[in-house]
């Protein structure tokens, strides 16, 4: 079953020249910047530790683009990723996996998967497929998976059949321990393959007041963004983290719920982006060993309106964020653009947005975020994952169970 759906969004030259006094040949901004595209006020008064560092200018994209829906026909979907020949495999949270092509037929379910535990955040949650996927078949995911003592964020791989239609010999390779049994929360569950053919997994810190501690430990791999092997052990090179009992297979720590990762396509760089709680959701450039606060510090307080520690931004020994949202978007799948299809999206970051409803676009510049955009903002869904296809499209799904396409006109 398929169903499509088109609407024309087309940002003229003529109206976005009304906005500033110049644009360059490529569709750049050159004139003076528009206002920044929150305007809501934030949960706290707290000071960002730079300029640019939340509320950037915004910026409005001038290559004319049209958006479509290329089927509405998934449920929950969770997770996307390019199959070679240019197809789309997702995820679904419930536990089973959908081929699409990109006219907008969707298979049957792909079943065979260990099972999951789909309450609350949990589910089956992102993938990714082997660069040698033609000749092998393999893929990986990350699931919440039921455990003696309550449940976890586990990685799992396993051979797409010739057929299509099942995962065969599905194999759990790692287990972030700890399990927790206070909740279904903060699984993370982004996972993605680096330039040495290991894969970076990220994990949320289960959300309770009880585990969130657990980001800052380095014998739990929880609240943490790591880095294994395709069979789950720690891959070679790994930073080593002071403190007994240190897992080596930690790639950085102090992480809320990381639900996106990315590799910048100039520098070879992880992204990520991570949840706050009541404001402080965070875009970071992940550096090995490095400590990414939480829950020490946060531009965020607690949902009951509680600060949330010693109520501090800033400490010495932890990262900035690059960029935070106060009040926040919930950005999920992370995806930069590569190529220049439309020219002043090269190497942007584009983030799906749960709570705020559209794809944000960012522009960045020498690590820094100059410029933020809102796509998408009309239709209403909660974007859940995002990337670009090998026809330098941009593809996303939403919760409601659409795939959409976002393409120069």
């Amino acid at each position: 079953m398929k169903m499509k759906a088109y609407h024309v969004m087309i940002a003229s030259s003529l109206l976005f020249a009304s906005c500033n006094d110049s644009i360059d040949e490529n569709g750049e901004q050159t004139g003076p910047a528009l206002p920044p595209v929150e305007t809501n006020p934030g949960n706290t008064n707290y000071q960002p530790a730079f300029a640019g560092q939340t509320r950037a200018n915004g910026v409005k994209t001038n290559t004319p683009y049209v958006s479509e829906i290329v089927t509405s026909s998934l449920t929950s979907p969770w997770g996307i990723t390019n199959l070679p020949d240019g197809r789309l495999l997702i995820t679904q949270k419930t536990g089973t996996m959908r081929i699409v092509t990109t006219t907008g037929t969707v298979s049957n379910p792909i079943t065979g998967l260990p099972a999951v535990n789909s309450g609350g955040q949990g589910g089956l949650l992102g993938l990714c497929v082997d660069p040698q996927f033609t000749s092998n078949r393999m893929v990986y995911w990350v699931f919440s998976e039921n455990v003696s003592g309550g449940n976890m964020t586990s990685v799992a791989k396993g051979r797409l059949s010739n057929d299509e239609t099942i995962i065969e010999n599905p194999t759990v390779i790692y287990r972030a321990t700890p399990s927790a049994n206070v909740g279904n929360l903060h699984y993370g569950g982004r996972i993605l393959f680096d330039s040495t053919g290991n894969l970076f997994v990220s994990t949320g810190e289960r959300s309770d007041i009880s585990t969130r501690p657990l980001a800052q430990s380095v014998t739990a791999a929880v609240g943490k963004i790591l880095r294994i092997t395709t069979s789950g052990q720690p891959a070679p090179g790994n930073p080593t983290f002071t403190g007994s009992g240190a897992l080596p297979e930690l790639y950085s720590i102090g992480h809320r719920n990381p639900q996106g990762i990315a590799i910048h396509p100039v520098t070879g760089e992880l992204w990520q982006s991570e949840h706050g709680p009541r404001g402080g959701d965070e875009i970071n450039r992940v550096q090995a060993g490095k400590n990414y606060g939480w829950p020490t510090i946060t531009y965020g307080i607690e949902y009951s309106g509680e600060t949330i520690g010693d109520g501090i931004q800033q400490k010495d020994g932890l990262e900035q964020p690059v960029y935070y949202w106060d009040p926040v978007i919930s950005p999920s799948g992370i995806t930069f653009y590569k190529g220049n299809t439309i020219p002043e999206w090269q190497n942007n970051l584009f983030l799906a947005s749960l709570s705020g409803m559209h794809v944000a676009r960012l522009v960045i510049e020498n690590n820094k975020v100059v410029g933020e955009e809102r796509l998408l903002a009309t239709e209403n869904q909660r974007f859940r994952d995002i990337t670009q296809g090998l026809d330098n499209a941009l593809y996303m799904v939403t919760d409601a169970g659409r795939l959409y396409r976002i393409r120069k006109q």
